[in-house]
């Protein structure tokens, strides 16, 4: 292996580990009017509201087979929206993984659904029930609430009072609730309803009827609660507006503090989602212009992970803000499509063909609220795309993830398979002539550049080109960073078992056992599928080189391809340890066939009649 193809080698994972470090922090795609106007800071949003209300909060339930809605009479808002599991509701797309199990066991009082005791229609009282359900929203830990502003669809102003105005319920059927109440000279009437038809899973519509002056009044979609992807925390906000007709879909960047205030074109829709789930409000008709986007500091809202090991602090509150959005109102009546629920393609695609009106050329697009992440992603988005539908056909056959994961990586090994045999032909080519390069290396190391015109003189007679091992791996690496992307981010492998015990979750590392005292890096679980992929990497640079046996025959450029190949193997197992148990199978099955492919390609070349 020539000094530029280590050189490649080097930067392809150094490519990777950047990836790795810098995957899940804020997106770079910027909105053009992102900046152009920050909104003084609001006292209702830079602090936090005294933590108690008012007066006592009274809770109300609507509840369907997709979502357990729960409203406070305190700005008739939603403190909690909770989805049930699969396990309660075999409709929910919603699957339990390992955070909902720990919570459940060492808080029991915090795994209930609704936090406290509540009101169902007919007026009869009921007590929460243990487990079976996935907050969505924050809500508040160990019997404390968060602050109102941060309650979902509450209405907020620049007075910290609006935020915790108490509303009357006035109306409160099977499918329905309504709630009156004043805030400043308006008067607001808010009705949520579950429509009974042509209504789309974990959807329902709010009407707000404001009479009197409306302005300096916004919506709030409530602050969702973190999902860990892929060790980190990926938050992502997104808005559709219509410029010159035509929809536009754009990342809004992460607000370090809030609120900032942007002047735009009426939204269409904006979306703020934890990286699995979240909640898109969906105007459905004309409201002011703008939005509001504020960060939230952590410790006024905790995440329920913080419940988890507490004595080790794993998951500090501080290191998890939470993030909302907001939209104006105006004087009138405004309707609301809200999406509260999972961000699964299949799901957001059947919710566009359920809403869309060719006769008004209208589709809401909220597959568009879904995106992939990174400094690659102008790339490997539309790979991913075309992996992913690869992948939900082999799922629809097999009816596994793990399966489909298995059936993809053999696919794609089969698509690769003319690159990959380019490239370890020239690979092979380059460890045969290595003997007489280093010869003639050691014959002119006195007149380097003569050493060097004499090698390239030697790649010319037989016919070489040291850089075409590295094509074929650039043409892969649009196919490999969509890979990458799309098993660390498919909603469908959140809580997806392939081994149970073991292998409980596709969207998450492997867990063969666990421990209290967390450590440095490798916290207090141990992941065994990196190290076995880190191991068949190894055995790959073995059994497929054509190095001698005998380390002293060993010259200086195989003992840097040697070294090189034992720091890539290490270099994959530390990089990988966290990732998601479905993207270790992927690169662990994939290594494996391409030890299979080497295998065969060298006993073939050595087979066949050589030119002399």
């Amino acid at each position: 292996m020539d000094k530029r193809t280590l050189l490649f080698m080097i930067c392809v994972s150094l490519t990777f580990f950047g990836v790795h470090l810098w995957y899940g922090q804020q997106p770079n795609e910027k909105w053009p009017q992102a900046t152009s106007n920050k909104a003084p800071p609001s006292p209702l949003l830079a602090q936090a509201a005294p933590p108690s209300a008012p007066q006592e909060e009274t809770y109300y339930v609507l509840e369907n087979e997709y979502q357990q809605l729960v409203f406070s009479n305190i700005g008739g808002s939603l403190v909690e929206i909770n989805l049930p599991l699969k396990g309660v509701s075999p409709k929910s797309f919603v699957k339990e993984v390992d955070f909902d199990r720990k919570i459940l066991a060492a808080s029991p009082k915090n795994a209930r659904f609704p936090l406290r005791t509540y009101v169902i229609p007919g007026g009869d009282q009921r007590e929460p029930t243990r487990g079976g359900y996935y907050p969505l929203l924050r809500r508040g830990i160990n019997g404390k609430s968060i602050p109102a502003e941060y309650y979902g669809l509450n209405i907020v102003a620049e007075n910290p009072s609006a935020a915790q105005v108490p509303y009357r319920m006035t109306r409160f059927e099977a499918n329905q609730i309504e709630f009156q109440g004043s805030v400043g000279q308006a008067q607001i009437t808010k009705t949520y309803t579950i429509p009974q038809e042509r209504n789309g899973p974990y959807c329902f519509l709010l009407e707000v009827r404001i009479e009197g002056d409306a302005g300096g009044l916004w919506l709030s979609s409530g602050v969702p609660d973190v999902e860990i992807v892929s060790n980190s925390y990926s938050p992502l906000l997104r808005i559709q507006v219509t410029k010159n007709k035509v929809s536009e879909v754009d990342t809004i960047d992460l607000p370090k503090k809030g609120p900032i205030q942007v002047s735009a074109p009426s939204p269409n829709w904006i979306s703020n989602c934890n990286g699995f789930l979240g909640v898109i409000m969906d105007p459905l008709n004309e409201i002011g212009e703008g939005y509001k986007v504020a960060q939230i500091d952590g410790a006024q809202i905790p995440t329920r992970l913080t419940l988890i090991d507490p004595a080790y602090n794993l998951y500090p509150a501080a290191s998890y803000p939470g993030y909302a959005t907001y939209l104006p109102l105006k004087t009138g009546s405004s309707l609301f499509r809200i999406f509260a629920g999972p961000y699964d393609n299949a799901l957001l695609k059947e919710l566009d063909e359920l809403y869309e009106d060719p006769t008004k050329n209208y589709n809401p697009d909220y597959v568009s609220a879904l995106s992939i992440q990174g400094w690659f992603s102008f790339i490997s988005q539309p790979f991913a795309k075309f992996l992913f539908f690869l992948m939900q056909l082999f799922h629809a056959i097999s009816r596994s993830w793990a399966v489909s994961i298995i059936l993809l990586t053999i696919a794609l090994r089969a698509m690769m398979y003319p690159l990959n045999s380019w490239s370890i032909r020239s690979s092979l080519k380059m460890q045969e002539i290595a003997p007489k390069v280093q010869t003639l290396k050691e014959k002119y190391k006195k007149d380097p550049r003569k050493a060097q015109m004499e090698v390239m003189n030697l790649y010319r007679e037989l016919g070489i080109n040291p850089l075409t091992g590295c094509f074929p791996v650039l043409l892969q690496m649009p196919f490999l960073i969509g890979m990458f992307y799309l098993l660390k981010s498919s909603f469908p492998l959140r809580g997806a078992v392939f081994i149970p015990g073991w292998i409980d979750d596709l969207s998450a590392p492997d867990v063969l056992f666990t421990w209290g005292q967390p450590l440095w890096f490798i916290g207090n679980e141990f992941h065994l599928l990196p190290i076995l992929m880190g191991i068949t990497m190894y055995l790959q640079q073995r059994l497929t080189s054509k190095l001698p046996k005998d380390p002293s025959k060993l010259s200086d450029t195989q003992k840097q391809q040697k070294m090189m190949g034992n720091m890539m193997a290490i270099l994959f197992t530390v990089m990988f340890y966290n990732f998601p148990s479905g993207l270790n199978i992927y690169f662990m099955l994939s290594t494996l066939l391409g030890i299979a492919q080497q295998t065969w390609m060298m006993k073939t070349l050595n087979t066949a009649p050589k030119k002399v």
